[in-house]
């Protein structure tokens, strides 16, 4: 006998392909569709579908956008770009509520083990951009590992041939944490980038 009748079965399984579902979850997720009304349902799958095929990269940045271009790169300053591997690194940015500048979306970082080179990154677009004029600081704000800090090594290189300031996010020791905790890298790092009190 099957554990599962096959419409639920079907559902549990699509719910197991997102990251970080496992198995027990997608059991509570599609027996919570099965609560629901026809028509929350239909608004679910809805907003599935919508998503879908109505987001799609914005055409000077990269972030997803339901426009040709993204609200960001239409009302804010131009003059400084932050950098990110992807746009769930712009929704970090965003939640604080304090940068004011425009963001280019990498959609990777350079990795030779995985064969992800500069050319399979946004990188021509980002020098694109720049080149066009009025940008005065590129903030390099990939993550603070292997493949992040090569791109931004990399993409620093081209950048100064251009005359452009770029700066990379600082990094140390996260607040609420004890100095015994932190690993060698991230202790390296708050030393070389300490500041005068």
């Amino acid at each position: 006998m099957k554990v599962f009748i096959e419409p639920i079965g079907k559902l549990i399984n699509q719910f197991t392909k997102l990251p970080g579902v496992g198995s027990k979850t997608a059991q509570r997720f599609a027996y919570e569709v099965m609560n629901m009304t026809q028509a929350e349902v239909e608004e679910f799958a809805d907003a599935l579908v919508r998503v879908k095929k109505d987001v799609h990269y914005c055409a000077v940045c990269g972030n997803f956008t339901d426009g040709d271009v993204c609200e960001v790169c239409k009302t804010r300053d131009k003059s400084i770009i932050c950098v990110v591997k992807e746009p769930k690194d712009v929704i970090a940015f965003e939640k604080l509520h304090e940068y004011r500048g425009v963001y280019h979306v990498l959609h990777g970082t350079i990795s030779p083990m995985d064969n992800v080179g500069p050319n399979d990154i946004r990188v021509k677009e980002l020098l694109a951009r720049i080149k066009e004029g009025g940008v005065e600081e590129v903030i390099m704000a990939t993550n603070p590992d292997v493949e992040g800090e090569a791109t931004a090594m990399y993409i620093a290189s081209l950048l100064k041939t251009l005359g452009v300031k770029v700066t990379r996010l600082a990094h140390g020791i996260p607040v609420g944490t004890d100095i015994e905790y932190a690993d060698e890298m991230t202790l390296s790092r708050a030393l070389a980038d300490r500041k005068p009190l």
